[in-house]
């Protein structure tokens, strides 16, 4: 009779136990099973102070750097002729340089590689579209279609202009409203002038240079309906000429590592305000 009083009252604590769990009892410092600490509670505090440091975190950014250094060893295939949308077009050009020889591809895929520094460390994912990892472009089609299959948050092509001497400023042309061929920019009108003015702004705070006098009506901004990159996106998307090196005063800014990095900042800073406001 003890014995099956003792036994009931065993079977009665197991019971107890399983419907609190094995964490429930355990040592009086409430290590959990096996002498494990219980973890902490994030306080709301450090997941604020996260949130701040790494606002971009979850967002896709395309970073597109306007040609290639190899293109020029490849004219034969740059020159073919692609689908831009609206019309057919050249797949890439060589892009322009500085009356010293400094290139275009050569200063955008720098700017690029700042401008995904600076975005990676706020926690957005960056998609080059080529890290001159290959022999010539990508072409514009495909430029826009890897933003597009990385269903990109925002899309920045990066790009120095070759207009007349005596002309400065940096511009950023935004996709018009066209819906003809493959091109349907309908979607991406408005958010890409959201992002292009929020860069246009970054830019000039950043830099402390003043928009293009030769193009915009000195807005900062130009509409183009040409540009296949733009035409064939899907997703929010601008291009910054970020100067004109055929300038002898823009190209040596073009030509300052100092000053591309305030150009990759007030990109950055540009795109961090279109996409947390």
């Amino acid at each position: 009779m003890v014995l099956g009083t003792l036994l009931t009252a065993a079977a009665a604590g197991a019971l107890v136990w399983a419907a609190r769990g094995p964490d429930a009892g355990g040592p009086a410092d409430g290590r959990r099973a096996g002498g494990e600490p219980p973890r902490a509670a994030a306080s709301p505090s450090s997941t604020a102070s996260s949130a701040a440091e790494r606002p971009l975190a979850g967002r896709t950014v395309l970073v597109d750097p306007g040609h290639n250094p190899g293109n020029f060893r490849h004219t034969a295939e740059i020159n073919r002729q692609v689908d831009a949308g609206t019309h057919r077009k050249e797949c890439d050009t060589t892009g322009t340089a500085t009356a010293k020889g400094y290139t275009e591809a050569a200063f955008t895929l720098d700017v690029a590689h700042r401008l995904r520094d600076l975005l990676t460390a706020q926690g957005a994912k960056v998609v080059l579209t080529h890290d001159a990892d290959r022999p010539f472009g990508p072409c514009v089609d495909e430029r826009a279609r890897i933003g597009n299959e990385a269903r990109a948050d925002a899309a920045v092509s990066v790009h120095a202009d070759g207009s007349g001497t005596g002309h400065r400023g940096y511009h950023v042309i935004l996709p018009a409203k066209v819906a003809e061929g493959g091109a349907d920019t309908g979607p991406i009108v408005g958010p890409s002038r959201a992002l292009g003015e929020s860069i246009a702004a970054g830019f000039r705070a950043a830099t402390g240079t003043a928009p293009a006098d030769y193009v915009g009506g000195g807005t900062g901004l130009d509409v183009r309906d040409d540009l296949g990159g733009l035409n064939l996106s899907t997703v929010p998307k601008v291009f910054v000429e970020c100067g004109n090196m055929r300038d002898p005063e823009d190209a040596a800014l073009l030509a300052d590592p100092a000053w591309r990095q305030k150009a990759a900042s007030g990109m950055a800073d540009g795109i961090r305000t279109y996409l947390t406001r």
